[in-house]
């Protein structure tokens, strides 16, 4: 379809925070503290976990919801702010690494981490929404892709088997295989469409810190090898493209957009390794 190319557009003042509300520790400074605890949780930091992705995925579904021609990503933006903070959770983005809001909004051919900003979405616009709630310690991380009106059949073609390949994907978590096996589903999934599938941005391990260093690549890629076990918790989330896999960052530091200016979507979950496989922990 024919569009007009995502531009950036005026940013609104940071929205405050409740002081009762606690904070991770990164807010405001340069980087987060570096995780050096075991990626497999304890039985209470999981019932934690799991509270704080039942939260996150709350939010994300209420954001979504009012996702539709004439709104703009700012006021997504406080619809997502104000869902966590009346709930107790701060909102993970907001001041991580100097990111200036409470969720992320990536539209049509923007890939991820896009800013909440005035643009009006426009109808068959896609605008995916990226929310990470904090609460009691821990946080709980989720994103989905919703079509703003009525979008071609390309695009929502491009959304449903995104969503697809996250499911084939969550179906490969199994202990003792390896992380890598995540990225061949997913990029063998995405293959047989000629989809682009985003290298660089990964899935993470998550629980007392936003990203722990552990990687889920989403394409095939052998040099990430960690083993699966039990008690882990992360996030798959593959970012498939119409086109080329590419991308190109806005000045801004954080908006990632495709290469070839044609749309991308994006789908995440929060997973924790079980016995014999996955719990969805950020399911709505």
């Amino acid at each position: 379809m024919t569009s007009t190319a995502i531009a950036p557009a005026p940013i609104s003042p940071r929205r405050p925070v409740p002081p009762s509300i606690a904070r991770p520790e990164y807010v405001d400074r340069p980087l987060p503290a570096e995780f050096t605890g075991s990626e497999v949780k304890d039985a209470e930091t999981i019932e934690r976990i799991r509270a704080a992705c039942r939260l996150a995925a709350q939010a994300r579904d209420v954001v979504g919801a009012q996702v539709a021609p004439g709104v703009t990503t700012d006021e997504l933006d406080r619809i997502g702010h104000e869902f966590l903070c009346d709930h107790g959770a701060y909102p993970s983005t907001l001041g991580y690494k100097g990111f200036p809001k409470s969720l992320c909004t990536s539209v049509n051919e923007v890939v991820c981490h896009g800013i909440p900003d005035a643009r009006v979405l426009q109808d068959g616009d896609i605008c995916n929404i990226d929310i990470t709630g904090y609460l009691d310690g821990v946080h709980g991380d989720t994103n989905a892709t919703f079509p703003a009106g009525d979008v071609d059949e390309e695009t929502r073609l491009l959304v449903e088997r995104t969503r697809d390949t996250l499911d084939r994907a969550i179906k490969a978590v199994k202990p003792g295989r390896r992380v890598n096996v995540i990225g061949r589903v997913i990029e063998a999934y995405a293959k047989r469409f000629g989809y682009g599938v985003v290298r660089e941005f990964t899935g993470h391990g998550i629980g007392t810190s936003f990203h722990s260093g552990l990687v889920i690549p989403h394409y095939d890629e052998p040099r990430f090898d960690d083993e699966i076990l039990p008690g882990m918790t992360f996030t798959i989330e593959p970012m498939l493209n119409l086109g080329t896999h590419e991308w190109v960052m806005w000045d801004d530091g954080w908006t990632v957009v495709t290469a070839d200016g044609r749309r991308s979507a994006q789908f995440e979950h929060t997973l924790l390794v079980t016995d014999d496989g996955a719990e969805i922990l950020t399911l709505p």
